[in-house]
Parts: C-alpha cells; sequence; structure tokens
C-alpha cells in the first residue's frame, strides 16, 4: 500500500473535475434539481478514477527509461544527454519527465511533456553546457505516466546517482584535429603554409632550380654530377613547445559564462594535438603563487592523456601571479630553446611593465609568445552610438583601455616578444595560426 501511495500521483485535471462538481453542489442550494446531477457526476468521476488506476498500476511496470550521457562533459561546449523510453502499454500515454540535473546548472525547473505511443520506443535529447571543470552529479529521471483519461499518473523513478566528470573542450580537440589538417583550413580561418626550412635539420640534395638559396648549393655533389646541386633542409622536428597558462586573479574574468582561465585550458589541449600532429613535443605547466600541473614535453602516445588530466586538475584560488617565480622556473626546468605560449591578461601597460623584466628574461633564451585578450565588452562600448554626456565619456575611456592593448603589443614586439591579441572566442584559432605561423618562418 505505502508503496502505491508513492507511485500515485493526483493530475490537475482531476482537481479541475473536483472543483467543478464542488461548485455544482454550491449551485444546487439556488437550484436543488442539480443537487442528484452532482452525485451522479461524482460517482462517474469515481469510476473513472477508479478504472484509470487499473490501467496505470494494474499490469506491473510498463515503463522502462534510461538516462544516457557521455563519458564525459566537455566544458564550455553543449553535450547531448539523452532519454531513451521504452512504453510497454498498450495505449498510448502521456508522459511527464523531471530530469534531476546537476546543481551547477542551476536549472530547477526542468520538465519536458510529450506523448508516446503505444508499445512504442521513444527518446529525448536536451543539451547542457557546463562552465566549470569538476565532478557534476545527475540525480533520479522521474518519469509520470498518464493514460488517456488522464487523471492520475503513475511515477516511475530511474537511473539514480550518477557522476559525470567535466574535462576541458575534447569537443574542440576533435573539431580542429579535423580542421588543422583538412583541405577546409582557409575558410576556418587557419593557415596552411608549406616552407621549405633552413634550419640545420638536413634532407636531400637535389639539382639546382631557379629561385633556390645560392648559399646552399653543395660544391662536392656539384663537381662530381658536373652540375649545380643544393641541399635542401626541412623545418626541424621535436622541438619543446610549453603552453604556460597564468591561473591568477586576471584570469578570473568570465566570458558568455566561462573565464578566461578555462578559455586558455581549452585552447592548450587543442594546440598540444596539433603540436603533437607536427612532431613537436608538448608540455605544459601553470602558475600563480607558485608553478604547478607541470607536464614535460615529450610527444609519447599518452602524452594528450597526461596534458588533459593535469589541465582537469588546475584549482586555483585567483591569487596575485608570481612571475618572479615563474622566470626562475623556466630557467631550472627548461634547459633547451624552447617556444613558450604564455596565456595570461594585461589590461593596462602599467601591469605589462611590472611583469616586463622577467618577461624579457624569459625572452633571451627562449621563444616568448604572449597570449592576452580583447576585453570584448569595451569593444561593444565603443561601437555604441554616444547620445548623452555620460555616453560620451564612458566611450572615450572605453577607447583608451583598447588603445592601451595595441601599445602593450607593441612594447612587447621591442624586446624581440611575439604576441596574440585576440577576443576569447577566437583563441583557440589565433594561437594555432600564431604556431603554425612560427612553424612556417622557422623561427624557432
Amino acid at each position: 500500500m505505502k508503496q502505491f501511495l508513492k507511485q500515485l500521483y493526483l493530475n490537475n485535471f482531476l482537481f479541475y473535475c473536483l472543483m467543478g462538481i464542488i461548485t455544482l453542489f454550491v449551485v444546487s442550494y439556488l437550484f436543488p434539481s442539480l443537487y442528484n446531477a452532482c452525485w451522479y457526476l461524482l460517482f462517474v468521476l469515481l469510476v473513472f478514477f477508479l478504472i484509470d488506476i487499473l490501467l496505470l498500476f494494474g499490469f506491473g511496470n510498463k515503463i522502462e527509461a534510461t538516462r544516457s550521457t557521455p563519458e564525459k562533459l566537455s566544458n564550455g561546449d553543449e553535450n547531448p544527454i539523452v532519454i531513451k523510453i521504452k512504453n510497454k502499454y498498450t495505449f498510448p500515454i502521456q508522459a511527464k519527465i523531471i530530469d534531476e540535473i546537476p546543481t551547477q546548472f542551476q536549472q530547477r525547473n526542468f520538465e519536458v511533456k510529450r506523448k508516446i505511443k503505444a508499445a512504442s520506443n521513444d527518446e529525448y535529447q536536451y543539451f547542457l553546457r557546463p562552465t566549470a571543470r569538476g565532478e557534476y552529479f545527475f540525480g533520479s529521471v522521474n518519469f509520470y505516466a498518464s493514460s488517456p483519461l488522464g487523471l492520475v499518473a503513475k511515477r516511475y523513478t530511474f537511473s539514480k546517482d550518477e557522476m559525470v566528470p567535466t574535462y576541458p573542450s575534447y569537443i574542440q580537440l576533435r573539431k580542429y584535429d579535423l580542421m588543422a589538417f583538412s583541405n577546409h583550413l582557409f575558410q576556418y580561418g587557419l593557415k596552411k603554409i608549406r616552407r621549405i626550412g633552413h634550419t640545420m635539420e638536413f634532407e636531400q640534395i637535389k639539382e639546382y632550380v631557379q629561385g633556390d638559396d645560392i648559399r646552399t648549393i653543395n660544391w662536392k655533389a656539384t663537381a662530381k654530377r658536373n652540375q649545380l646541386m643544393v641541399n635542401q633542409f626541412q623545418d626541424e622536428k621535436s622541438q619543446n613547445v610549453y603552453m604556460v597558462i597564468d591561473k591568477g586573479r586576471v584570469m578570473k574574468m568570465p566570458f558568455n559564462g566561462l573565464s578566461l582561465l578555462d578559455y586558455a585550458i581549452n585552447a592548450t589541449l587543442v594546440l598540444s594535438n596539433v603540436i603533437i600532429k607536427k612532431q613537436d613535443k608538448a608540455g605544459m605547466f601553470a602558475f600563480s603563487k607558485k608553478v604547478e600541473n607541470r607536464v614535460v614535453a615529450e610527444k609519447r602516445q599518452n602524452q594528450m592523456q597526461n596534458i588533459m588530466e593535469s589541465l582537469y586538475n588546475i584549482k586555483t584560488d585567483f591569487f596575485e601571479s608570481d612571475y618572479s617565480r615563474l622566470y626562475v622556473d623556466i630557467k631550472k626546468h627548461i634547459n633547451h630553446r624552447s617556444l613558450i605560449m604564455l596565456y595570461t591578461n594585461f589590461e593596462t601597460l602599467d601591469a605589462l611593465h611590472r611583469q616586463l623584466p622577467y618577461l624579457k628574461g624569459i625572452a633571451k633564451n627562449h621563444l616568448l609568445v604572449v597570449v592576452f585578450f580583447n576585453n570584448t565588452e569595451l569593444n561593444d562600448l565603443i561601437e555604441k552610438k554616444a547620445e548623452t554626456v555620460q555616453e560620451i565619456y564612458d566611450k572615450v575611456i572605453a577607447e583608451k583601455f583598447a588603445f592601451e592593448k595595441r601599445l602593450i603589443v607593441n612594447e612587447l614586439r621591442k624586446y624581440g616578444i611575439y604576441s596574440v591579441l585576440t577576443q576569447p572566442e577566437n583563441l583557440t584559432l589565433d594561437t594555432i595560426n600564431k604556431y603554425l605561423e612560427i612553424k612556417a618562418r622557422g623561427i624557432l
């Protein structure tokens, strides 16, 4: 009996019918002829009520449902969640589905209504976009089945308590994995540059053709073949590339629900994959008050898994970042000249100048690329037409800050430090482009 009451759910339609009959009972005091009709309607409602209970409860459990989730969620992306339903009733049912989704999404009114045909299968798909890494706990799938009478519903509960971790954006990883090595790069903004390198990695000796660099003429081979022969070189492979992520307070700024830190983490994952596919060694670490989450640059088979796990475990209280500690750590642990992609953010020239001595020190021994962000809210303010004095004042201030961003790029260039100034949504594309450009120019 207790189990029956736990599963029984009274629909609103039943209450509306009862309210109508009660109203008729009240009216029957004025019109006594309605009194007997009210009892008749109440009896009919009771009969239909019992029939409805018999239809739903009299033949055991007739509904099966499961929730299908990815093995892990992709941070910042739309992740599909599928609820599969099997209706064993011999009549169509009206279903109400309430899925207890993780508290991080703050969706307390998730409810889906569907009509499912008799003895058939159905599925419902919805999407969740997490904006933070970590563990997400799903609760139960609550399923309320109603017969065509619609007076009562039987409650079913499926898929209790499920934990799904949210990792850096592996959906972006797959997307750019296909794009970066396909023939459709230009339409996505990626640069595909094929260039014969002039580094010290020898490839072959070939006949001289017009346009070849005469400095690469191989005189011994020329004498043997009695015609001009040149050495051909290729870009060096297996070079070290480190992604360094600032996880200090400057990376706390949100954009579309995702912090700049998480944008940097997602871009690091994708760029690491491109680097390894280009036969270079990818490594990474993060820093704020101290250097953590280190993965030494390698191109082993499990390197991407190591990087993903390290990115997943990045945690921060957004302290002030210590660039002096970063400089000392790089000097101590990275002995060979490497490409260092530093993800950080500078809003003003003063902020840059405080850290510039350490950046210059890093750039003496390595090729340093500083990746920082345009403030998109300021861009919106600049493009908006000013109509009041306050709006004019706000627009002038916004233009001043935007101009400082460009000054930061020039200031870095003065000291031989490369930079990428980008919007958060373009971060992955722009960093891949910069890496491909550096590889093509052979400056590493």
